[in-house]
């Protein structure tokens, strides 16, 4: 699918969100963009890139490609059968991240063990490949790089579905972004807040290194207080 045009529908307009509808409609593709407040609120994004303001339960119509980038205690509340309009194989990319102190504790995550990203696909019926998660929404725009260049930076890319992940990861390197296969949504862990791959600006080669040395122990600052 690589440079051909693609239907993408963003869910969440926020940093990560509005910089990702700039990049992709800079790039040739169909965006539809959502947020929780409704597309009105949308209208300088949209005039400034040329996406499409829907309402949420809209923006996966038709969609190739479906970014999930909401807090996490907001995904409970995205509207049900979300996708089931999308096209079929629809990939879905998950970028959140569980942060007690802004979402609340999440039992399913603190108590079951379960990664956020497992606890993100069992709340909307999809599985999700996790990319962005801990990417400064700033790099979107200004770090991208042509393949091949020294100072381009990878990110770490895991899920379920290999045809999704290939997807997403085509989809990144076409932003200007090198990937990483981080493994399976029960291996997500590895990119979670407070591991040594979040946040990194790195190429290839220390982003494996990175998730390599993760721990599977969450941090306590990213765990809720009893």
């Amino acid at each position: 699918m690589e440079g051909s045009v693609m239907k993408i529908g963003i869910i969440g307009a926020g940093n990560i969100g509005g910089n990702l509808t700039r990049r992709l409609t800079a790039l040739g593709h169909d965006v539809s963009v959502a947020n929780s407040r409704g597309p009105h609120t949308l209208t300088d994004l949209a005039r400034e890139t040329g996406a499409t303001p829907v309402p949420a339960a809209e923006a996966a119509r038709g969609a190739q490609v479906v970014v999930v980038t909401v807090p996490v205690r907001a995904v409970p509340d995205l509207p049900s059968g979300l996708l089931d309009g999308a096209a079929e194989g629809v990939a879905v990319i998950d970028t959140g991240n569980y942060y007690p102190q802004r979402d609340g504790r999440i039992a399913g995550i603190e108590d079951d063990g379960i990664t956020e990203s497992r606890w993100t696909e069992r709340q909307i019926g999809h599985p999700v490949i996790k990319a962005f998660n801990g990417t400064y929404a700033q790099d979107i725009l200004d770090r991208h790089r042509p393949a091949g260049d020294p100072g381009r930076l990878a990110l770490p890319v895991a899920g379920d579905d290999e045809a999704a992940k290939r997807a997403v990861r085509d989809l990144i390197d076409e932003l200007g972004f090198d990937t990483v296969d981080a493994g399976g949504i029960d291996e997500s862990w590895r990119q979670q807040p407070g591991t040594p791959v979040y946040g990194l600006r790195a190429g290839a080669e220390a982003v494996r290194k990175a998730l390599a040395e993760a721990s599977p122990q969450r941090p306590s600052d990213f765990r809720a207080q009893a």
